[in-house]
């Protein structure tokens, strides 16, 4: 079992669909404006900790990727290629979406420094052997059965899920995120539970301020930004 961090640990949630990015949404972007300047703001907040390295973590990821590893967003149609940690070198290996999303929101910062990409498996193995301070990037949606056009259909309990669970952000709960039900999760098409579950086992026990910077469904999925700091 890896040990847990010794030191602070700040946490960036944001989701990591692709009409994020300008660049993929094109008219549509003025719909993401106030998702994307939320997750500004998180990452920002936590970037203020002057990390060595930030650690992106995305439901779609398996293992652990760096310097020369990145993806594209040439299956949406642009020409883009987002590198997680430097230029991408032949033979490296390709990022899924959430990474590539997470090392977008990286660049938009101003974010220069070293990033290492994890499944949420590896999350606490990979932290466990950092330097001080700690800092993640959470990526994941929630619920995609929010309403009729959802590419889920409606669900009933989608929204009082993912209501549960910005009430566990904002709260600053991690006993919370690592009970959330996975069978539940998976059954309205919320993403994003493995990585909450894995940064909520990551932090209980631990004091965490919350702040929950939007809770959006503009297209029938849940989309929520939050950032944490822990001691």
């Amino acid at each position: 079992m890896s040990s847990p961090p010794s030191g602070p640990v700040s946490v960036a949630f944001c989701p990591c669909p692709p009409l994020l990015l300008p660049q993929v949404a094109g008219r549509a972007a003025a719909d993401t404006a106030g998702l994307r300047g939320a997750c500004a703001e998180a990452v920002d907040a936590v970037l203020a900790a002057r990390p060595d390295v930030v650690v992106v973590v995305a439901p779609d990821a398996e293992g652990r990727y760096g310097p020369g590893d990145g993806g594209d967003l040439r299956g949406f149609g642009v020409d883009v290629e987002l590198p997680l940690d430097g230029g991408l070198r032949p033979g490296g290996r390709r990022t899924p979406l959430g990474l590539t999303v997470g090392a977008w929101l990286l660049d938009a910062t101003g974010h220069a420094g070293a990033r290492v990409g994890v499944g949420p498996q590896d999350l606490a193995g990979v932290v466990a052997g950092l330097p001080g301070p700690v800092v993640v990037l959470a990526m994941g949606d929630g619920s995609a059965r929010r309403s009729l056009k959802a590419p889920g259909h409606l669900d009933d309990a989608a929204a009082p899920f993912d209501a549960a669970v910005a009430a566990a952000l904002a709260a600053g709960d991690a006993a919370a995120l690592a009970a959330l039900d996975t069978a539940e999760g998976a059954r309205l098409l919320a993403a994003g539970v493995p990585v909450w579950r894995a940064v909520g086992a990551l932090l209980t026990g631990r004091e965490v301020t919350g702040r929950l910077l939007a809770d959006e469904a503009p297209f029938g999925v849940g989309y929520l930004v939050a950032a944490w700091q822990s001691s």
